[in-house]
């Protein structure tokens, strides 16, 4: 009998959380659907008023999906990638008379209690025991409401677009960054959070609403920020899709990592053009340039190391899946940990090096 209480007692609990969970995003749809009614209301613009519409239409496929097909998956996807898209209008389409409407002033508060709801759940949810914790980067759930954010910058003049659509990019870094307990991880955090609300906007002259994006990033933060403190994985279960990827792909993800090093060196070189004092700053440049080549040079050259070495270890594995080897025990063995220790102190002189070089560019 005490079993069956108890077994009642952690449904009950588990009901009482999912109850938080579908108040939060209850609170995020009536928010949005205000705000963009009050957005209609304020310039009578007809294509806001179908996006509206839409969104409600899209809203009522949903639920239809979920409680009456139990396509639970497709309907969680399309309410996340919907609703990243409309909390990205709610942001961008902002204006100063808005901000006398009380009605726009209650969305206000519906986004605040939507983003307070929802780290409220995902703390009671760690505390109880009841999380669960999987060794992925990104959830879809996360992917789709970049996704939707990202499309909705597309409302915006093409080279706003573009820089919102580089924020959605770092904030995609940022998360993934997070949820591998990288030691940097809070430090970009701050960073982040720093310039976006203190230059990033402001320099684009982009009147955004501020509660609108709160909502959104806390949202999509909060849960991964919580892990950096709850979650139990060791750090082979938090990469073990890109461990347990091929050697192709592996190797393949060494090309988008050398076009942003290249692409930052090309601007640092580009912004020396609107430098007063070149004669100062150039040989500056030409100095730590050439630290920096050399450090991320021998950086690459470094990971294409670490990938065969990983090789090596997944067919060893491979060759002995039915003995009680794991891969954490067989890369240890074949020296992969000495190896990483050894390397950590390469990727500090690489950070270094890349914040001298932007400093001296950037000054």
């Amino acid at each position: 009998m005490s079993g069956q209480e108890e077994s009642d007692k952690g449904v009950d609990m588990w009901s009482s959380l999912r109850c938080l969970g579908y108040l939060s995003s209850f609170n995020l749809l009536v928010a949005v659907c205000l705000g963009m009614y009050v957005r209609w209301e304020q310039t009578a613009e007809p294509m806001i008023l179908v996006i509206f519409i839409l969104g409600l239409f899209v809203s009522a496929i949903a639920c239809i999906l979920y409680y009456y097909f139990s396509m639970e998956s497709a309907s969680l996807s399309l309410f996340h990638l919907w609703f990243g898209f409309l909390q990205g209008l709610l942001c961008f389409l902002n204006s100063p008379s808005l901000e006398k409407d009380i009605k726009e002033q209650v969305t206000n508060y519906l986004l605040l209690a939507s983003v307070a709801v929802r780290t409220l759940w995902a703390l009671t949810e760690r505390l109880c025991g009841n999380a669960t914790y999987k060794p992925v980067v990104l959830t879809s759930s996360e992917l789709l409401e970049l996704l939707g954010f990202g499309v909705a910058s597309i409302s915006l003049v093409f080279h706003k677009s573009l820089a919102m659509i580089a924020l959605t990019f770092a904030l995609t870094a940022l998360i993934v960054d997070l949820r591998m307990k990288s030691p940097l991880a809070l430090p970009n955090l701050a960073c982040f959070a720093v310039i976006t609300a203190v230059t990033f906007f402001q320099s684009l002259a982009i009147q955004t609403n501020p509660f609108a994006l709160s909502c959104y990033l806390g949202r999509l933060i909060c849960e991964p920020l919580l892990d950096v403190y709850f979650s139990g994985l060791s750090a082979s279960e938090r990469w073990k899709q890109f461990l347990s990827a091929g050697r192709l792909w592996r190797r393949f993800s060494l090309f988008p990592l050398t076009f942003v090093e290249l692409a930052f060196f090309v601007l640092c070189a580009l912004k020396l053009g609107d430098l007063k004092a070149w004669y100062l700053v150039i040989p500056g440049f030409c100095v730590f340039g050439l630290l920096w080549i050399l450090c991320h040079m021998v950086f690459l050259v470094t990971l294409w190391c670490f990938h065969t070495k990983l090789s090596e270890c997944q067919k060893a594995w491979a060759a002995q899946r039915s003995q009680t080897l794991n891969l954490d025990r067989i890369m240890a063995s074949r020296g992969m940990r000495h190896f990483c220790l050894i390397s950590e102190r390469l990727v500090l002189f690489c950070l270094m090096s890349t914040i001298i070089l932007g400093a001296v560019s950037w000054q």
